[in-house]
């Protein structure tokens, strides 16, 4: 009994952590020609042909925020940049998974009552997920349509919520703007503080 109680409370403490968030780790890495933030920072997005569906309006109400923490602000009527964001999602192979998980190996023993032969069998197996993500931003200078600010962060992770983890993708994209540090760098940000 006291056994069963203790492993109780130890999946409680494990499941009130889950609860409280984790963080998510990003490969970013930001291109700029920019050196500071002008004084109307104002902007609108822009989409590709390939972008012209609902769920692009979904992205770009996910990147808003991360935009308007790095000092940006939108106005459609009156902008200053073009942005254009994107996001890639990919569900591939967990690199943890067990390439002969379900199967079990054969097994021989003999005893004072006889002998036994066991063998194992591929049953369905519970797969953990594991995605790929990437989003990207693309700032544009109006109206001579110069690029002046790019940036990408990746994220590989067992994370199915895709409303909350790309926003703060997008947040992680644009941290540093507009002068971020040069090359390739992480930047880990807390999910569901």
């Amino acid at each position: 009994m006291l056994r069963l109680l203790g492993a109780a409370a130890i999946a409680g403490w494990l499941l009130s952590g889950c609860a409280g968030g984790y963080l998510l780790d990003n490969s970013v890495q930001s291109f700029s020609n920019l050196t500071a933030l002008p004084t109307q920072p104002t902007y609108r997005f822009e989409r590709l042909p390939s972008q012209q569906h609902p769920s692009q309006a979904q992205l770009e109400a996910m990147a808003d925020p991360a935009l308007h923490k790095a000092g940006l602000r939108r106005d459609d009527g009156n902008p200053r940049y073009s942005v254009q964001v994107s996001a890639q999602l990919q569900r591939v192979l967990s690199p943890w998974a067990n390439p002969w998980d379900g199967y079990g190996w054969g097994a021989f023993g003999v005893g004072h009552r006889g002998m036994g032969l066991g063998f194992g069998f591929p049953f369905g197996r519970m797969e953990s997920p594991w995605y790929q993500r990437e989003v990207s931003v693309i700032i544009r200078e109006l109206p001579s349509n110069r690029a002046v600010y790019e940036t990408r962060a990746l994220n590989a992770g067992p994370w199915m919520d895709n409303g909350s983890v790309f926003p703060v993708m997008f947040e992680a994209a644009l941290q540093g703007f507009p002068t971020p540090p040069a090359g390739p760098r992480r930047v880990d940000i807390q999910v569901g503080r």
